[in-house]
């Protein structure tokens, strides 16, 4: 939800040159127009606003897809206007999500037998999945916490400082500590030693992340699991691990196999992923899914029945539309491991020419690591008369959204620009955007100082003047 702080007293009105030949007066922006808009008008005025966003395409501070396959576009229009919670009535889109689940779980080597069915449900993105993975592991705490005769009114969870901010929702909005393992220069993911050190007895679950925000890298689940397990022997705790593998979760199967990090590991009870993101589907999809029947609390499951049948729902919404569901088996259905793994190994590949023909002008430090999701995050080698910042701004000329942001806490001093390689992004684009990065280089290389070096002299006046109280500014 965005806050609205619209400036009421700005222009009011919506003015179109093409509207006008339907529309005779201007139309009001915040509030209900008294009559109606033909429909030409209407769609004409709201068509030359909506001209002035970004191109998808080109943005590439995001990870959700902005392709899909015509004929996957058709699926969605046709599904458009079912409402998944309608099980009774749509039970074919039902059993297309409950394939979902059971395709993905089985991906994450869920320990289920072939005629088992897994558990995990869709969500409208990762946020909502961690939402409910959260709760789950705040329960069964609660519910053990309780059984011993132990308090259970001070829960915790320990991540690392880099974790994407649903995690700082799920903490404040369910009354949950957070406790942060800082980053530092150099080591830009959460450190699973120092994790693990802080987990005690009211730690409800350790949360890994399969490829960071900050620059892709995948997180250390394997030691993680290892370095917990040996504690929870020692302390007769049972702290368990969940994965957030939003961006990592359709990479790390197919290009990385042997690495492990999901339910391969004994703690790793529950993992969600975006199926908006490397699932190669449009935004509004995302699945969690459990290692079995025990890690999710049967109380947390509603079960309703004034649509017509008995529904076991556990969602933090109802309503919502079907057809990303269905783009979602279509995507797994149409790519298969095949189609999946060869998409993946060419944004690999676009990443690693982009990665190196940065590298090549000699400019920029690599923060991104070459096993984890495909982008690239840089930093500038001297920012004497610019910054990242001004890089970003200065490639909005050319149509690229490149963000330039700064690391997590402890490392916040590091400032980065990053390039996500989604599908779309070609090797040709990839080419074009280097040869900007260069043209704005150069414009900026001629540009003045920022701030003038003074010389030591001076440097020493001004310390004696700020020492006496008599700096002026």
């Amino acid at each position: 939800m965005a806050l609205s702080e619209a400036t009421l007293n700005s222009d009011r009105a919506i003015d179109s040159m093409f509207a006008s030949r339907y529309v005779q007066n201007s139309l009001p922006k915040f509030q209900l127009p008294d009559k109606s808009t033909p429909k030409e008008a209407a769609y004409q005025i709201i068509s030359d606003e909506l001209m002035l966003d970004s191109n998808p395409r080109l943005n590439l501070a995001s990870f959700v897809t902005t392709w899909m396959e015509p004929e996957c576009n058709k699926l969605i229009m046709e599904a458009i206007n079912k409402n998944y919670v309608d099980m009774d009535e749509y039970p074919v889109t039902t059993e297309i999500q409950n394939r979902c689940v059971n395709i993905i779980a089985r991906m994450y080597h869920a320990p289920i037998s072939e005629k088992e069915q897994a558990v995990g449900v869709s969500t409208v993105g990762s946020s909502e999945a961690i939402m409910l993975a959260g709760l789950a592991f705040k329960r069964k705490w609660q519910n053990r916490r309780k059984a011993e005769g132990k308090p259970y009114d001070k829960p915790n969870i320990v991540t690392g400082a880099n974790v994407q901010v649903c995690w700082e929702k799920f903490a404040r909005y369910f009354e949950v500590e957070l406790k942060e393992v800082k980053l530092k220069e150099g080591y830009y993911v959460m450190d699973p030693r120092k994790a693990v050190e802080m987990v005690d007895e009211n730690t409800i679950c350790v949360a890994a992340i399969l490829g960071s925000t900050y620059n892709g890298e995948f997180e250390d689940v394997k030691l993680l699991n290892d370095l917990l397990k040996e504690k929870n022997k020692k302390t007769k705790w049972d702290t368990p691990i969940h994965v957030d593998a939003a961006s990592g979760g359709f990479i790390a199967p197919f290009l990385y196999p042997d690495l492990e990090w999901d339910f391969r590991l004994p703690l790793v009870r529950s993992i969600n992923v975006s199926g908006h993101k490397y699932g190669l589907v449009y935004a509004g999809i995302g699945w969690i899914v459990w290692r079995g029947k025990q890690d999710l609390p049967e109380e947390l499951i509603f079960h309703i029945n004034y649509l017509g049948a008995d529904q076991p729902t556990f969602t933090l919404n109802f309503s919502k539309g079907a057809s990303q569901v269905i783009a979602q088996y279509y995507q797994l259905l149409r790519l298969g491991f095949e189609g999946y793994e060869r998409i993946m190994e060419n944004c690999r590949e676009n990443a690693k020419y982009l990665r190196d023909s940065l590298i090549k002008t000699g400019r920029f430090n690599m923060l991104s690591k070459e096993v984890g999701v495909p982008l690239v995050a840089f930093s500038l080698k001297e920012k004497i008369k610019y910054n990242e910042h001004d890089i970003s701004e200065h490639l909005r000329r050319f149509k690229w959204v490149v963000p330039a942001y700064n690391m997590a806490p402890d490392a916040q001093h590091i400032s980065l620009l990053r390039v996500v390689i989604r599908e779309d992004f070609s090797r040709s684009l990839a080419y074009r955007l280097v040869q900007d990065i260069q043209t704005v280089l150069h414009e900026l290389d001629l540009l003045p100082l920022k701030f003038q070096p003074q010389p030591e002299k001076e440097k020493g006046a001004d310390v004696a003047a700020a020492a006496n109280g008599n700096c002026h500014r």
